[in-house]
């Protein structure tokens, strides 16, 4: 089991990072090229900004394998509605995705006020969503633990 999870963070994550916006293969795949005018980073800079781009698409493979096999731990964490139990399975799984397509967009959007916009809300908004949808199954999961601490903390 840890086998697949591990091929699927790794396969993919390396795919994300090569085709990232400024991965060699990424303009060819995905098409996305960096907007004009964006600023280049320095010679100190671009190694950090591959670090943060390999962990980047390294949570995206992981998001992807969580999305695959995770299903079945949210379910066994402890009882909820399952409707609120699938949303909580891709909102962890949206939490770990996101971040290589969002910094891709911010990089081909450049400095575009109405893109920028869009990139926001389509991002941010969402992961606030997937937030407040973790916490609400989190929260359901805890009450229903039989002696759990977590009873006595939310009912305070």
């Amino acid at each position: 089991m840890r086998a697949k999870w591990i091929a699927v963070t790794v396969v993919l994550g390396l795919f994300a990072f090569v085709c990232s916006v400024n991965g060699p293969l990424g303009p060819a795949v995905i098409g996305w090229h960096p907007a004009a005018g964006m600023p280049e980073p320095t010679a100190a800079q671009l190694p950090l900004f591959m670090l943060l781009g390999l962990a980047e698409a390294l949570a995206f493979g992981f998001g992807v394998a969580f999305l695959l096999f995770g299903y079945s731990w949210v379910r066994a964490a402890g009882p909820a509605p399952t409707l609120l139990t699938r949303a909580a399975h891709l909102s962890i799984a949206w939490v770990l995705i996101n971040w290589w397509s969002h910094d891709s967009c911010h990089i081909a959007n450049g400095f575009e006020m109405g893109g920028l916009l869009m990139i926001e809300y389509g991002y941010h908004f969402t992961l606030m969503a997937a937030g407040a949808t973790a916490a609400a199954w989190f929260t359901t999961v805890l009450r229903s633990a039989p002696g759990h601490v977590g009873r006595q903390v939310i009912s305070s």
